[in-house]
């Protein structure tokens, strides 16, 4: 059972953050990833899975070929001309909303998740606002999705250029990145809401742990307060937000990635 420790505090105003926190380790994948074009073909004619899973594998392939181009943008000199384009990158994925980057993260591989969030907030609250991330991450990234599908065919036209085709790798990009956030927004939906129309909490309290979750055999939520990011988000100044300061020790306490959970500074 994988489980995905979510954290979930207000930021300034009705802006909540959403983050998963790092996970001490990552278990392999049962199937691989093909490495070649020929592998690919090879694996897709050889495959008995339905074409979801085919769809997939096709997309998990696009993907490793982006980050290991991206990677090697990276590692390129410094004032090259691969490196210029890394900092355009760089430029365009600091403009990525971090509530795409939270739903990305809730893999299909996620059976459950545990919710840690300020005691000063109400249980139900907090599970009502998850659904809702989720229910409009469902939504939004699946239109902007095939938006981004859509105008890959018209970016193929700066292929005849000696350049990079930048704006199609980003609308590649962005499509995959789209697609993983609707993925992960229907994953979190399922595991939040459990069964439950809305009418009806079925919510437990152990007394002893103050935890609550859902009372069916195999628990798909568990909500945890704490009193210690209660503590923290009273440091900060509650009509200015949460200053850079409190955003990094919530990291560190938390174990949250800094260059997500920053980006909430700027909402």
């Amino acid at each position: 059972m994988m489980r995905a420790r979510l954290v979930v505090f207000p930021v300034k105003g009705r802006n909540w953050c959403f983050s998963r926190s790092i996970d001490p380790f990552v278990p392999a994948s049962s199937s691989s990833t093909p490495s070649t074009v020929r592998d690919l073909i090879k694996s897709l004619s050889s495959s008995s899975q339905p074409v979801s899973a085919n769809a997939e594998l096709l997309i998990d392939f696009a993907s490793d070929k982006m980050n290991k181009a991206w990677t090697g943008l990276e590692k390129a000199p410094e004032g090259s001309f691969k490196n210029k384009i890394y900092g355009v990158g760089v430029w365009l994925l600091s403009r990525v909303k971090p509530s795409e980057i939270f739903l990305k993260s809730i893999s299909k591989d996620v059976t459950g998740v545990e919710v840690t969030y300020p005691t000063s907030l109400n249980a139900r609250l907090v599970r009502r606002r998850l659904r809702h991330i989720a229910m409009s991450g469902a939504i939004t990234h699946k239109k902007y999705m095939y938006g981004s599908a859509s105008l890959l065919p018209l970016s193929t036209v700066f292929m005849v250029l000696p350049l990079p085709n930048i704006p199609f790798f980003w609308l590649l990009y962005r499509t995959y990145s789209h697609w993983r956030a609707w993925q992960g927004s229907e994953k979190l939906l399922q595991l939040v809401s459990d069964g439950s129309d809305g009418r009806r909490d079925s919510k437990k309290e152990n007394k002893d742990h103050n935890i609550f979750h859902n009372g069916s055999q195999d628990v798909t939520w568990v909500l945890r307060p704490s009193k210690e990011l209660e503590e923290l988000i009273r440091r900060g100044n509650a009509d200015d937000g949460l200053n850079k300061v409190v955003l990094t020790d919530i990291c560190k306490t938390f174990e949250l990635n800094p260059q997500e959970l920053l980006k909430y500074e700027k909402l």
